[in-house]
């Protein structure tokens, strides 16, 4: 996408809000996560607006995180125990922290936001270093399959139509650079807002792979919080890494 640069999908106000959501897993993933982390502390990777870390940190595990957009960390901030969490700025690839972790997760495809292939590794790499020898990684991402099926690479879907306003959901595929090139398009009376995002994708043998150079190994894969097997019909994964 000509012209993006990944701080434009996640430092606006508008953008902000647009993440701000609950996608109705949280319970699910904080039980997931809670068990890996035999107390603590715990270290998120894009933390965000702590729609996970918040209530992991409720549930007496320490939580500390890293993330680039200031936006994005203030309204953390506002929210009851956001003003207690550690939060690192700066690139998440770099796992800029100091001290060792049972616990470093990354949710929600974020750790397809880093858009080269040697960003994902040198991730891999630098949470491996801050691992405990008993300690785990997890990468919750999509499996990229649904991708193949689009029509000429590319789609237009319609999140929501209202009376004052629509919102849509562009992207267009590169199967060769393994990249989805997206936007969330919101038309209404006041005008046209426009949220770009872009995704280096990696299907889950490839993760795997980066793993292995990285120095771990995978443990455990399932097909979503709740432990579901991952099967070839899967359209998602939680992948558990470490040594």
């Amino acid at each position: 996408m000509e012209g993006y640069r990944p701080i434009m999908s996640f430092d606006d106000a508008e953008v902000v809000e647009f993440e701000d959501v609950l996608r109705g897993d949280e319970v699910e993933t904080v039980a997931f996560l809670e068990q890996l982390a035999r107390g603590g502390p715990a270290l998120e990777l894009a933390i965000g607006t702590g729609r996970i870390a918040l209530p992991l940190a409720a549930r007496g595990v320490r939580v500390d995180g890293i993330d680039f957009s200031s936006a994005m960390v203030a309204r953390m901030r506002t929210k009851p125990g956001g003003q207690q969490l550690e939060v690192t700025m700066g690139d998440f690839a770099d796992v800029s922290v100091t001290g060792a972790y049972p616990l470093i997760y990354v949710v929600f495809n974020t750790l397809f936001n880093l858009l080269t292939q040697d960003d994902q590794v040198r991730c891999f790499e630098n949470v491996a270093a801050h691992l405990t020898a008993e300690g785990s990684f997890v990468v919750e991402a999509y499996v990229p399959t649904f991708l193949y099926r689009l029509r000429n690479d590319q789609h237009v879907d319609a999140e929501a139509i209202g009376v004052a306003e629509v919102r849509l959901d562009v992207g267009r595929h590169d199967p060769v650079g393994q990249r989805l090139d997206e936007s969330h398009v919101i038309l209404s009376r006041e005008g046209i807002r426009l949220m770009p995002v872009v995704q280096r994708y990696a299907w889950p043998c490839e993760l795997d792979l980066m793993a292995r150079i990285a120095g771990l190994r995978l443990k455990e894969r399932w097909g979503g919080w709740k432990r579901e097997p991952f099967t070839s019909a899967s359209t998602a994964h939680v992948s558990v890494y470490g040594r």
